[in-house]
């Protein structure tokens, strides 16, 4: 898997975060591509291991400049990818761990075919995605309301990327995404759901 970017996306509150930082536990030398945020940090987030926590102007400024390989804006902010970390992994044959939205993650898959394997996580359903929201306490009531009204948008993305999983359980879902990684790697072809 040298060289490769691990693309993983989700609806809002689908664990996603929580995927990444398992699947760094179990592949150490993955590195963990620090996403550009406009977003206000939040108490318990550290600013360049959590996210890059940019103004406004500052984020227009690396958008203008080509500094990402994409961006979105998203419940309001902005999020990107940083092109300098993408490019950086690949040339040293790094395995890269690229935690975006939806359509952020199909922007990458374009840019950078060959090199990235695209994994859409699915909440068992829309209630336990509800209550993952909720028990997070991170966003209020109307902020969760327009991550959920948000998510049909997000699954419609699902058929893009290169396999999907159901995140269910953790442990199960990480030992999933590894098995399916491993078997691109060995040859195999598109893997279903």
């Amino acid at each position: 898997m040298n060289g490769s970017l691990v693309v993983i996306s989700a609806p809002s509150g689908a664990g996603k975060t929580t995927i990444c930082r398992e699947l760094q536990k179990e592949r150490p030398n993955w590195i963990f591509s620090v996403s550009c945020t406009t977003r206000p940090k939040r108490e318990y987030e550290k600013d360049g291991f959590d996210y890059q926590f940019a103004s406004q102007e500052e984020f227009d400024q690396m958008v203008k400049a080509g500094d990402l390989v994409e961006f979105e804006e998203v419940h309001g902010y902005m999020y990107g990818t940083v092109r300098n970390n993408v490019e950086k992994a690949i040339a040293n044959g790094d395995v890269l761990l690229l935690e975006v939205d939806v359509k952020g993650g199909v922007a990458i898959k374009e840019a950078y075919p060959g090199h990235a394997t695209t994994i859409f996580v699915r909440p068992p359903s829309k209630e336990v995605l509800k209550k993952r929201l909720r028990t997070r306490g991170a966003d209020s009531e109307a902020r969760i309301t327009k991550r959920l009204e948000r998510m049909k948008m997000e699954m419609a993305f699902e058929d893009q990327y290169d396999f999907s999983v159901v995140n269910d359980d953790i442990t199960e879902t990480v030992s999933t995404i590894l098995d399916r990684l491993q078997d691109r790697e060995n040859g195999g072809t598109k893997n279903g759901n």
